[in-house]
């Protein structure tokens, strides 16, 4: 089980800083960040975003997490984090399936900015729905079409995190 999924503070990494154009994704296979895409101009990264390590969900990726920091920080960077709630969502690329793909969202510990954040509704409703419109317009560029079904707070962003968890024992590793 992903260390931390049953308490607070959890760890995530970081693949993509806020800010950023470029989006990063952890190569499990060579340990290292590597450039998956380029954004077009314009659109940039509004948080932190990364990865809960020792997880995998339904897409076969570990699961997304919306790190809300102060200041953007590195790729790699591990942070420790709460969990304030998560965008419930599925999505679907022209001729394949549709999939869940839920993004969880996080506070850094170390924030100040977002240190009274305990749960989504603490958020101000225009922040939530920028984010929900980041999702929704990152996936479209893609052509790829992000349903966002709903929000869940805190417990159960935590459910989500430990299904995730749970889900990366049942697979083997070949060796």
């Amino acid at each position: 089980m992903h260390l931390g999924a049953k308490r607070n503070p959890v760890q995530v990494v970081v693949e993509t800083p806020r800010g950023s154009r470029n989006k990063y994704k952890f190569d499990e296979r060579t340990g290292r960040m590597k450039l998956s895409k380029v954004m077009p101009e314009g659109m940039v990264f509004p948080y932190d975003f990364g990865f809960f390590p020792e997880t995998r969900t339904d897409d076969g990726d570990p699961l997304d997490v919306l790190i809300l920091c102060d200041e953007p920080t590195f790729p790699g960077c591990q942070i420790d984090s709460r969990l304030v709630g998560a965008s419930l969502a599925n999505q679907r690329s022209a001729g394949q399936k549709e999939m869940r793909n839920d993004r969880i969202i996080a506070v850094a510990e170390a924030s100040v900015l977002y240190a009274s954040v305990h749960d989504l509704s603490d958020l101000e409703p225009m922040v939530l729905k920028q984010i929900e419109e980041f999702f929704v317009n990152y996936q479209k560029v893609r052509d790829i079409e992000f349903i966002l079904m709903g929000h869940d707070d805190s417990a159960g962003a935590r459910k989500i995190l430990e299904r995730a968890s749970e889900n990366i024992s049942d697979q083997v590793t070949p060796g």
